[in-house]
């Protein structure tokens, strides 16, 4: 530390230790700044990420097609027999990678990043992953209709957890990290730095609390700051200004958002039908990929704006470039592309055609109303981005994360009343109807199943921090302030030769011995930590519930206690924030 470097002249010893003791009770072990730095490397690392899987995709595009550019004008430059070629053979390739990686890791070892937060411990498996990571490369950069946010969030979330695993840090805090990690490669993949903290607050960890929502901000702002400086600002999608909306267009965006509460759970229902239908087909892995690849390329020879996740189609959509029966045509054709694609199997995120899907469905119910009802029509560009909203909105069941996310991907401000009158009702209506989150509906079953509220079942050694600082029992006056002075901890525990624990020492204590006795007391000459252990300071054995060391905690003020085992030699110790941590988070599994 910083005040360890300061050598005062003896006479001025005695104050100087009292000045620096005072210090570091004030500044006291708030572990929210520690959280904060971790965050905030996890967001730079996050975000270098994903611009790696980005840059990637480009290649192999050009690779692939010999275009520059997105895969969609790269499609309408192919010939129409490569056009119908390249998904298949780049979904059974993707095939051969994904059936490689079951064969060495198994289907189930290191989840994805939602399983690792909600009922794992925050480890994701780095090999896994970057199979994984690979067989979506090649499914997305030979124009399966998927999105690359979720290896890119896949991505982000491994290098967290790695940071985890090598930090030695409490489950809690680790599966924090992980979220962390979340926030950035989502933040990074829309540049939405705000609903990139909501989405994992809201749909994954199911609280905002500033435990975890701090850390989540950071993590995004770094991230989204990362992005600017290697890419430069813009908003993902562009839409004009338009006016205000009047009485009668806002009955029109509440009407919006109910029909894509009643349309989402019928795209769920075909990509989850899918799914189970192409399960019982009895082909190996690496054809079925190749047989949604080629479904794909079939029909991506008279509409190639099905190729890819379609960012670029949705901004055409958004300038009124399609209208009418091509709209219908294109809103048939990309459904059946991406349920072709993630039916198979292929590994991708299904984010971003739910974008495309809401926005053909807003321009097509602009161009409806301007024929039938004219006056309470809203503009195609406000209809088309309010409608992304809502359908999100309908197969996320995260209201407020999709406010925000067409908020910040558009960068206009008013398409938020619009998007609040719309999205609630889609959300509303998926309720009632019971169906689940696109995203949480499995996680969410398993959580309530493995994680339920019983805080009897997982004991204390769980969370255990091991090797605390210690001090000696016989350690003089001086070995005890330079201890307190680099350590920052209220309390140090003391031990034996044998290593029992004998108790704490107290830097409030210290601090008032060094006031009344001085430097050359016979008194200060003679102490040892033995001599001023603190009274009441109650301890955690290794094996005791969680429910009872929260009850312990409630009496203590401070941030630790020592855990010791049953012989009574001191093991480690258990960290106040870390339990709240895992209590918030079953909580909010249980709403």
């Amino acid at each position: 530390m910083i005040l360890d470097r300061f050598n005062p002249p003896s006479g001025q010893a005695s104050r100087f230790a009292r000045i620096k003791l005072a210090l570091v009770e004030r500044l006291g072990q708030d572990q929210m700044p520690t959280s904060l730095l971790w965050a905030a490397l996890v967001g730079l690392l996050g975000a270098l990420a994903t611009v790696a899987f980005r840059s990637c995709i480009s290649s192999l595009v050009f690779i692939f097609t010999g275009q520059h550019g997105g895969l969609v004008e790269a499609a309408r430059h192919l010939a129409p027999v490569k056009r119908m070629l390249w998904p298949a053979l780049g979904g059974l390739a993707a095939g051969c990678v994904l059936w490689l990686e079951r064969r060495i890791y198994g289907r189930d070892a290191g989840g994805d990043y939602m399983e690792s937060i909600t009922i794992g411990n925050g480890d994701i498996g780095v090999g896994k992953t970057m199979m994984r990571s690979f067989s979506s490369l090649l499914s997305i950069s030979s124009g399966g209709s998927i999105g690359r946010e979720g290896p890119m969030v896949q991505l982000a979330a491994m290098l967290a957890s790695a940071i985890g695993r090598f930090t030695e840090i409490a489950p809690p805090r680790r599966r924090l990290l992980v979220a962390c990690g979340a926030a950035a490669g989502i933040t990074s993949a829309y540049n939405a730095p705000i609903s990139g903290a909501f989405f994992v607050a809201e749909i994954v960890l199911g609280s905002i609390a500033m435990e975890s929502f701090g850390p989540l901000l950071v993590a995004s702002m770094v991230a989204n700051v990362t992005i600017h400086a290697i890419f430069g600002y813009g908003p993902l999608y562009a839409i004009p200004a338009f006016a205000a909306a009047d009485i009668r267009q806002s009955l029109s965006f509440v009407a919006l958002g109910l029909a894509a509460g009643f349309c989402g759970p019928v795209f769920l229902g075909l990509i989850n039908g899918t799914k189970r239908l192409v399960e019982r087909v009895p082909l190996p892995l690496p054809l079925k990929l190749a047989a949604g690849g080629l479904i794909v390329g079939i029909i991506s020879i008279t509409a190639p704006e099905v190729w890819g996740n379609g960012y670029s189609t949705v901004n055409e959509i958004l300038g009124g470039h399609f209208l009418g029966p091509a709209l219908v045509s294109l809103l048939i054709f990309k459904l059946a592309a991406t349920t072709s694609t993630v039916g198979s199997g292929a590994i991708g995120g299904v984010f971003t055609p739910t974008l495309f899907v809401g926005a053909t469905l807003g321009a097509l119910a602009s161009q409806i109303l301007a024929f039938w009802w004219p006056a309470g029509a809203p503009p195609l560009e406000a209809s088309t981005a309010v409608a992304m909203g809502a359908f999100l909105a309908a197969t996320t069941q995260a209201p407020v994360t999709s406010i925000l996310m067409i908020f910040e991907m558009t960068g206009t401000y008013q398409v938020v009343l619009p998007l609040m009158l719309a999205c609630v009702p889609a959300y509303m209506v998926v309720r009632l109807l019971g169906v689940p989150s696109i995203y949480a509906a499995a996680q969410r079953a398993k959580a309530l199943q493995a994680r339920a509220l019983d805080l009897t079942a997982q004991t204390v050694a769980a969370y255990l921090r091991p090797d605390p600082p210690s001090l000696q029992a016989n350690d003089g006056i001086e070995r005890i302030i330079a201890a307190f002075a680099t350590h920052r901890f209220q309390y140090l525990y003391v031990v034996d030769d044998s290593g029992l624990y004998r108790g704490a020492v107290s830097l409030h204590d210290l601090r008032q011995f060094l006031a009344d006795f001085p430097e050359g007391t016979p008194e200060r000459q003679s102490m040892q930590a033995q001599n001023l252990l603190a009274k009441g300071l109650q301890t955690l054995n290794a094996d005791m519930s969680l429910e009872k060391a929260l009850a312990v905690f409630t009496h203590h003020r401070g941030e630790r206690l020592p855990v010791i085992d049953h012989d009574g030699k001191l093991v480690g110790a258990a960290w106040k924030t870390d339990l709240m941590l895992e209590l918030q988070e079953r909580l909010g599994r249980n709403r």
